[in-house]
C-alpha cells in the first residue's frame, strides 16, 4: 500500500489492560499516592463464572506455554493462562481465548438511525441498537466510559441470544440492528452471530465502531454487515497516541477495506478545539478521503462537548465546524455535514449537482425526504447510500 499510509509509524508493543493497571497500582504504592478504587475493582473482581456468556473466540493463535496472541485487534495482545487481554472481554483460560461478553449486552434501546449518525442509510428508520462491556481504546474524551472503560462484572447485563435480539429488532419494527455505545470489536462473535440471525429475519446491521480492527476479521464482517460508520479521532498519529491509546494507521487500512468490501461507510470527525482541528489536518484528511475512499464517503464534522477525561477545552465553536465543512468542500467531498448542532443547515443533505435539497433534518429528526429511486428528484443524479 503506498502513499499517505506508508509514512505512519508500524505498531509498537503495548501492555495489556491489567499489566497497566497493574503498574499504575505499584506506582502509585511506592509514590504513596492514592490508589483509584475503579482501577482496583479492575484488578480484584472476581472471573465471571457464567457459562451463558462465555465461547470461544475467533482470530487468536496458540503459543507455548499456554500462552496465546489475539488477532482481533492491532494491539495483538499476548496473553498468559488466566489473564485478559487489553479490551478486558477476553480471557486465556488453559491456552484457549474465550469471549466473556458473548449474548451479554449490558443496554440496548431503539435509535433513530440519524443518532449514529448514519445520513445515508434508510433515513428516518429506527436502530435496535446494543453494547456491551469493554473497549480496546481509551478515548479521553469517551462519552460511554460507565460500559466501555470496565470488565463485564462491573455493569449488569442481560442473556440475550443473537436470535433474541433479532426478534426483538423485529418485534420494534426495526429495520435495523446498531452494534454501538462502547466498541464492537471487543464482542465480535456476538456481532457476527447476531447480524446473520438479523438477516434471516430481513433485518440489516450497522457497525458504529472506531474500526481498530485487524484486515481478516474485518473482512469476514463486511460480509454479513450492511453499514459501518467509523469514528476517525483524528488525522494524527500523535493525537491517537496521546489522547486515544492506540493507531492511526490501522484505522485508515480498516476504512480502506470496508470501501473495497462494498460495505456502506461514513465517518464522523470529532472536532476537539486545539487538539485536532488545525487547517492543515483537515485538509490532509479530506484529501485522504477523496484519493484513498471515495468522494462520495460522507464526512461529519461533529461538535466535541468536554466529558470524562477531556474536560478543559471548551465545545468546539460552530465556527470550527464550518471551517472544516469549508476546507472538506474545497477538497472536492460531495456530502459533508456537521453534526451535534441541530437546526444547522449542514445538517441537511443536498444534491452536489444541482443543490437542490434532498433530505430534511433537525437533529435526529427527518423533516422531508425527497430522494426518489435513489436519484435526485430534480436533475436525476444517482445519490450513494442504502435507502430501501
Amino acid at each position: 500500500m503506498s502513499g499517505y499510509i506508508d509514512q505512519l509509524p508500524e505498531k509498537k508493543t503495548t501492555l495489556n489492560r491489567r499489566q497497566f493497571l497493574t503498574a499504575a497500582s505499584s506506582a502509585c504504592v511506592l509514590l504513596g499516592l492514592p490508589i483509584n478504587p475503579f482501577s482496583r475493582n479492575i484488578l480484584l473482581r472476581a472471573v465471571g463464572s457464567d457459562d451463558r456468556f462465555v465461547r470461544e473466540a475467533r482470530f487468536y493463535e496458540k503459543l507455548a506455554h499456554k500462552k496465546i496472541r489475539c488477532k482481533l485487534c492491532p494491539r495483538e495482545c499476548v496473553i498468559d493462562d488466566r489473564e485478559r487481554g487489553y479490551c478486558g472481554a477476553r480471557e486465556n483460560r488453559n491456552g484457549t481465548y474465550y469471549t466473556l461478553v458473548y449474548a451479554r449486552p449490558c443496554t440496548y434501546h431503539l435509535d433513530p438511525i440519524e443518532k449514529k449518525p448514519l445520513f445515508h442509510f434508510l433515513p428516518g428508520s429506527a436502530a435496535f441498537s446494543i453494547a456491551t462491556a469493554g473497549c480496546n481504546l481509551n478515548c479521553k474524551f469517551c462519552q460511554n466510559w460507565q460500559i466501555s472503560q470496565v470488565t463485564p462484572e462491573q455493569v449488569n447485563s442481560y442473556y440475550l441470544p443473537p436470535e433474541k435480539i433479532a426478534d426483538m429488532a423485529r418485534d420494534y419494527r426495526a429495520r435495523s440492528i446498531a452494534y454501538t455505545y462502547s466498541e464492537p470489536t471487543i464482542f465480535y462473535e456476538y456481532m457476527y452471530d447476531t447480524a446473520i440471525a438479523g438477516r434471516q429475519r430481513n433485518i440489516k446491521s450497522v457497525v458504529i465502531t472506531a474500526a481498530f480492527i485487524e484486515q481478516e476479521p474485518l473482512k469476514e464482517l463486511c460480509k454479513v454487515v450492511d453499514a459501518v460508520k467509523v469514528d476517525l479521532k483524528a488525522f494524527s498519529q500523535k493525537y491517537y497516541a496521546e489522547i486515544v491509546r492506540g493507531e492511526l494507521k490501522p484505522v485508515l487500512q480498516a476504512m480502506q477495506t470496508i470501501v473495497e468490501q462494498g460495505t456502506w461507510l461514513e465517518i464522523v470527525y470529532l472536532v476537539v478545539p486545539t487538539l485536532n482541528d488545525s487547517e492543515k489536518e483537515i485538509k490532509n484528511l479530506a484529501q485522504f478521503v477523496k484519493e484513498y475512499l471515495h468522494p462520495e464517503v460522507p464526512i461529519h464534522f461533529t461538535r466535541f462537548y468536554p466529558q470524562y477525561l477531556l474536560k478543559n477545552l471548551p465545545p468546539t465553536p460552530v465556527s470550527t465546524l464550518e471551517r472544516c465543512k469549508a476546507i472538506a468542500d474545497a477538497e472536492g467531498l460531495k456530502y459533508v455535514y456537521i453534526g451535534n448542532v441541530p437546526g444547522h443547515s449542514a445538517e441537511n443533505t443536498y444534491c452536489p449537482n444541482c443543490g437542490a435539497m434532498l433530505i430534511e433534518r433537525t437533529g435526529f429528526l427527518v423533516r422531508q425526504m425527497k430522494i426518489v429511486n435513489d436519484r435526485c428528484p430534480q436533475c436525476g443524479l444517482k445519490i450513494p447510500g442504502i435507502w430501501q
